[in-house]
């Protein structure tokens, strides 16, 4: 039987001319981003990371006598928690403070959990018992300039902060009655209104010179 008309045409050469190859693939397309990551300008930098590099940190050196710009305190990392012990009763609780949490930080909060029973509480361990969030870096910045500028004068009859609470080692604590002051809340959308730590850490190796770090960025202490 006659196999005319199966054979695959062949060049000049007589060899037969290879497959088509499969588009290849960019590089870099359909890279999905990470969680509470976006795309940034290179050269971009925080108002208020400009702002230590150009002022504080000079202001410091002077204030202080340091003979290092390695010497002169930086803040290393912000932690901020909301407590929310009913979520252990009721999870829905904990999802909404994970949410308000995350718009305000720009970061993905964690659930935390409770290390020890509370009979009188009703916890138990391993229940969840709040959220938080640690910034570094960028994030970092740019939460302490909302902070600072934004949701600070929004505190119904605030006073200052208390220049007192500082642990001696350089870094600060400070607490908000009313997650509602960060303009990220919309008032209208939420159903509890949170309690706030925020927890300042410095490379400070005193309070005093933490405390000259804070003022540099604003920070409205009492005297």
């Amino acid at each position: 039987m006659s196999e005319a008309g199966t054979e695959k045409p062949k060049k000049a050469d007589g060899k037969a001319p290879k497959a088509d190859k499969k588009p290849k693939k960019e590089k870099n397309a359909g890279t999905q981003v990470a969680v509470g990551e976006e795309a940034r300008d290179p050269n971009y930098v925080p108002r208020f990371k400009q702002r230590y590099n150009d002022v504080i940190k000079p202001d410091l050196m002077k204030k202080f006598g340091y003979k290092n710009v390695l010497q002169v305190p930086r803040i290393e990392k912000i932690v901020l928690n909301i407590g929310a012990g009913e979520g252990s009763q009721d999870t829905k609780k904990i999802q909404q403070a994970q949410n308000d949490l995350t718009a305000i930080a720009g970061q993905k909060a964690v659930v935390t959990k409770a290390k020890k029973s509370i009979a009188t509480f009703k916890i138990t361990v391993g229940r969840p018992v709040g959220v938080k969030v640690t910034l570094r870096k960028e994030r970092m910045y740019e939460f302490l300039d909302r902070l600072v500028t934004m949701a600070l004068p929004r505190v119904r009859d605030f006073r200052g902060l208390n220049a007192k609470s500082f642990d001696g080692r350089g870094n600060f604590a400070m607490g908000l009655k009313e997650h509602l002051v960060f303009v990220e809340i919309d008032y209208d959308k939420t159903e509890t209104t949170w309690g706030m730590d925020i927890i300042i850490n410095t490379s400070a190796k005193t309070d005093a010179e933490a405390k000259a770090l804070l003022q540099g960025f604003q920070f409205p202490f009492t005297n």
